[in-house]
């Protein structure tokens, strides 16, 4: 986290004179509205999870599931990239869920959001820069491995193997196509939701309001994203995805607002999850106390 701050810090100072001037423009009703689609974005990613999450054993209420993806959700920006697994797993005892049910359901709903991520991001890597494709073709290589491991069949034959290895009893339920489908369909509405604030960003800067400017934005964040998630071994992608996606936007727009648009995108997001999650929590304590 303080290399990735550093790096901001000093990418900041590098073009201060285009920041300066790229933040000017910027109003608080564009901030706001941006947070708010943050917000959303997070939103449909728990939906997303929920749909996964009743499909592989008894249903959850609406509530109960909100309270553990937010909460968990926060862990994800300690190193190690497992701590939001943990913090599902030892969250969903306390709603009846078993842990191997938790981190299975958590795993694949990650697959569905990198699956649908790289059919986003292709648009990215078809339309953005020139070495944008040439320096991250290699993710394009996990479509075809991913729409095999989801193939309900192969998935729940994959995931009956895995537990037996790990001499842990298999999850409630199999793995239904139609589940996958509908997550899948959640997880590509938060792509679009993503682009969309980067968007929102772009164009408060002053920058084209375009189809164009919107497609290659929602492609270059999710590149931004499932690069982030395949290098695990940084928490929450720290770094790694702002590379991706100023390399994404390179000579769409200048150097300063690039600097924005990444630090005030990365920024929401981060709010984002802190504010559902915090709210999450805060009423799982109150339920707490008022159950004593």
């Amino acid at each position: 986290m303080l290399a990735a701050v550093a790096a901001a810090v000093w990418a900041v100072v590098g073009n201060w004179a285009e920041v300066s001037d790229a933040m000017s423009r910027l109003s608080w009703w564009q901030v706001a509205l941006s947070l708010t689609v943050s917000i959303v974005f997070v939103w449909l990613t728990m939906l997303a999870w929920r749909v996964i999450l009743n499909d592989a054993g008894d249903p959850v209420p609406g509530a109960s599931a909100r309270r553990i993806f937010f909460v968990s959700q926060v862990a994800k920006y300690l190193p190690g990239g497992v701590w939001n697994f943990v913090a599902a797993a030892e969250m969903g005892t306390d709603f009846n869920i078993s842990r191997r049910r938790s981190v299975t359901v958590l795993l694949m709903s990650m697959l569905v959001s990198v699956l649908t991520g790289l059919a986003v991001a292709s648009i990215a890597l078809l339309f953005g820069p020139a070495n944008l494709i040439e320096k991250y073709w290699w993710v394009l290589l996990v479509i075809p491995a991913l729409l095999v491991v989801l193939y309900p069949p192969v998935l729940n034959t994959v995931v009956h193997r895995g537990l037996t290895f790990l001499k842990r009893d298999g999850i409630e339920k199999p793995f239904s196509g139609r589940a996958i489908a509908t997550a899948a369909f959640w997880s590509t509405g938060s792509w679009i939701l993503a682009g969309g604030q980067v968007w929102l960003i772009l164009t408060g800067l002053g920058n084209e309001a375009t189809v164009e400017t919107y497609l290659l934005t929602a492609g270059g964040y999710a590149l931004a994203w499932v690069v982030g998630f395949l290098v695990f071994f940084i928490p929450a992608g720290v770094g790694v995805r702002e590379v991706v996606l100023a390399a994404s936007l390179a000579g769409l727009v200048p150097a300063g607002d690039v600097v924005v648009v990444v630090l005030l995108s990365r920024i929401l997001f981060t709010v984002a999850d802190l504010l559902l999650g915090l709210g999450a929590s805060f009423s799982i304590r109150r339920d707490a106390k008022g159950a004593l």
